[in-house]
């Protein structure tokens, strides 16, 4: 390189995209985006359903398992993470979900740091928002504007379909005592409705659409490289300490080192499987995990890759009579082209379909002080993710622990960058969890045994009926559940006397300057619901700090 870089982004996925954006729109600063993955030109990363055909997908995705899971009887989970520009924002679920205001109160706790608190978020949530409801101001609920953004860069639309039998868990989760709600990101996400996703006009909208078309692509100071994968990072030990002045990046040509201006800052933001593993792989981590791999240790951080934290959905699934559900509507050559027709001709229907189109929040037990469950409703069902759906109509209800108290691990297990770390979530490995995870299911019994869904004669296809005991239901959801691949925490921020805390509540990595992390490694705790829409506030924090 002739001259070196004021800013270097690490990924290209939801917060690097923004960081990028708010970063170069300062013509007097050079910035250098770098994504392992490739350009976001594959088709089905933009028709909505077409998730399914991009995880697990080298193409569009890091391809990682966890390890064996003693919560989860031994399985090894499929541990999607997005290896393309916009990265997890093009292979997710779209649905738009900010957590809830108590999230944001506790990582101010946490972090001794009150930017942190939900009515400061709430500011950056705002920015980069566009919601539909705000098209026409005149039209918004009372209030409505005080809560959401109207001129951001990241979109938010109803979904484009109904299903009677949502509709009807709908009812039935009414009349056990679930609340409706139109709006989940109003500061206390409970009740129960439909989902409103990252789209716009029935395609996925993901965030290099957003923030890097055709902004970013117009400036002279701003550079993209594709296909580029962080090696580690280049320290340099002088009179001030430890200082990051670049990255070793392995590209096509070969290995290039990008470098640093002076006062320039390296922004890690490839999420909560690779931040931490560049952080170690630079010997900035566990000082005994990085010896037994030979590394040299630049500064011991025992945080690094600890504090693994994800939300682990029980997938029930009900059989059902007179309505029709994906499965069946799809079963033919005839029902998949009326499919395909459908979303030609409008953009609408089965395509324009997010994983999970119906939502609901509520608590495991009357005495939970907040939400700490989320649903997912489906109107199809499968045995696991990527396999066919059933021959017979059903629906699936998936319900995940908002809060989960079990606690796993990211660790590098070669210093060859190119080899994937060791992902263990230890899922299910508290009692808390465990009962967690045995309540849900008998509310879901519960909602699914309401009048309202009486007329589709209901019948639990899984876990099973038999199953009764808490010390049953619990063994069942370990066969049954699966990650809904929102991994947080692993770079945790903390105040300055927590050994843990890899960043402080400015994102800085301690004890090294140059170096900070933006994405949802840095969440001291998971927030209560979907976790895309808070990385990109995070992102928008930092930006906000580093631009003022």
């Amino acid at each position: 390189m002739s001259q070196g870089f004021d800013y270097i982004i690490v990924g290209a996925g939801t917060a690097g995209c923004l960081l990028a954006n708010r970063l170069s729109a300062d013509p007097s600063k050079r910035v250098l985006l770098l994504e392992a993955g490739g350009k976001d030109d594959y088709h089905w990363i933009h028709i909505p359903v077409g998730y399914l055909y991009c995880i697990g997908n080298p193409r569009t995705d890091w391809c990682f398992n966890t390890e064996a899971e003693a919560g989860l009887n031994g399985r090894r989970l499929r541990y999607p993470r997005g290896k393309v520009l916009g990265g997890c924002s093009s292979i997710n679920g779209m649905i738009y979900m900010r957590g809830q205001s108590r999230d944001y109160d506790l990582w101010a706790e946490l972090t001794g740091d009150d930017t942190w608190r939900w009515e400061r978020v709430l500011k950056a949530f705002r920015r980069h928002e566009n919601h539909w409801r705000l098209d026409d101001p005149k039209t918004a609920p009372a209030g409505f504007a005080e809560m959401h953004g109207s001129k951001g860069e990241w979109r938010v639309e109803q979904q484009r379909l109904r299903w009677p039998i949502l509709d009807a868990f709908a009812a039935a989760a009414n009349e056990a005592g679930i609340p409706p709600t139109s709006d989940f990101n109003a500061g206390t996400n409970e009740g129960v409705g439909y989902f409103e996703v990252n789209q716009k006009k029935g395609w996925r909208w993901n965030t290099a659409k957003a923030f890097l078309r055709p902004t970013c692509f117009g400036r002279p100071n701003f550079e993209l490289w594709t296909g580029a994968q962080v090696r580690k990072l280049r320290l340099l030990h002088d009179d001030t300490g430890l200082r990051c002045c670049g990255v070793e990046v392995l590209t096509p040509k070969g290995v290039e080192q990008p470098w640093l201006n002076a006062g320039g800052e390296v922004i890690l933001a490839a999420g909560a499987i690779g931040s931490p593993q560049i952080l170690q792989l630079s010997g900035l981590g566990p000082a005994a995990l990085l010896q037994q791999l030979g590394l040299t240790v630049e500064r011991d951080l025992p945080g690094v890759g600890a504090n693994l934290q994800d939300h682990l959905q029980i997938r029930a699934v009900y059989k059902v009579q007179g309505t029709t559900t994906l499965n069946t509507r799809a079963s033919s050559l005839l029902g998949k082209a009326m499919i395909g027709l459908e979303y030609a001709l409008r953009r609408s229907g089965p395509m324009s379909m997010a994983p999970s189109q119906l939502g609901a929040f509520t608590r495991s037990s009357p005495d939970k002080a907040w939400p700490d469950l989320e649903y997912h409703v489906q109107p199809l069902s499968l045995e696991a993710f990527g396999e066919p759906l059933h021959a017979f109509n059903a629906f699936t209800a998936s319900v995940c622990n908002l809060n989960p108290t079990s606690r796993g691990t990211v660790h590098i297990t070669s210093p060859d960058a190119t080899v994937a770390p060791a992902i263990q979530p230890n899922y299910l490995s508290t009692d808390a969890d465990r009962q967690v995870a045995a309540q849900s299911l008998r509310l879901t019994r519960q909602i699914v045994a309401q009048p309202a869904l009486a007329r589709f004669k209901p019948e639990e296809y899984k876990p099973g009926p038999q199953y009764q005991t808490d010390e049953e239901l619990a063994r069942l959801a370990g066969d049954i559940a699966t990650t809904i691949f929102h991994p947080a925490g692993t770079c945790k921020m903390g105040r300055r006397e927590d050994p843990m805390a890899v960043v402080d509540s400015r994102l800085r990595v301690r004890g090294v300057s140059g170096l900070r992390v933006a994405d949802a490694s840095v969440m001291p705790t998971i927030t209560s619901g979907n976790t895309n829409s808070p990385t990109l506030m995070i992102a928008e924090k930092l930006a906000g700090w580093m631009t003022a």
